[in-house]
């Protein structure tokens, strides 16, 4: 069975609701897995545009995401499953798509990652390039799912 990630919020490769993105609530998809390989002992979940202007932005990382969990629900806030590192903006937790306006489509990526190891010794707050060291030969699979967004 394949590694699967899906969102209710939209279709692999569709555009991404207005109400998770900057424009309207900014609030998380819902995210949904199965077929995670065995041995997995957590996740990690990070989201990233890499048509951003000044190359790749990322929008949420969230590890230590407990092996029980098949799902986030819609709205993550700190608190929730796992522990949030920080974003392109600066801050913990999820960012949505918020493209300068006329730059085009662009693409994001909710891509999770399974784990070997329990949890990952790293901090709220922790910067991307810290937590992918961290990952580093602990990835027994990855899943991905993509939609787009524009601001005309």
């Amino acid at each position: 069975m394949a590694f699967i990630l899906e969102t209710s919020a939209f279709r692999d490769g569709d555009m991404i609701p207005a109400r998770c993105t900057c424009e309207g609530v900014n609030v998380s998809p819902a995210l949904t897995w199965r077929g995670a390989p065995p041995g997995v002992q957590s996740f990690v979940l990070i989201v990233d545009d890499p048509d951003a202007p000044r190359g790749t932005w990322t929008h949420w990382t969230l590890f230590n995401l407990p092996v029980t969990l098949d799902q986030l629900a819609e709205g993550w806030q700190p608190g929730g499953p796992g522990v949030s590192g920080r974003n392109d903006s600066g801050e913990t937790g999820y960012s949505g798509p918020y493209p300068p306006r006329g730059h085009g489509l662009h693409r994001y990526y909710f891509r999770l990652y399974a784990l070997d190891a329990a949890s990952l010794p790293l901090h709220a707050g922790v910067a991307r390039a810290e937590l992918e060291r961290a990952l580093a030969g602990h990835v027994l699979g990855q899943a991905q799912v993509m939609g787009k967004y524009e601001r005309k």
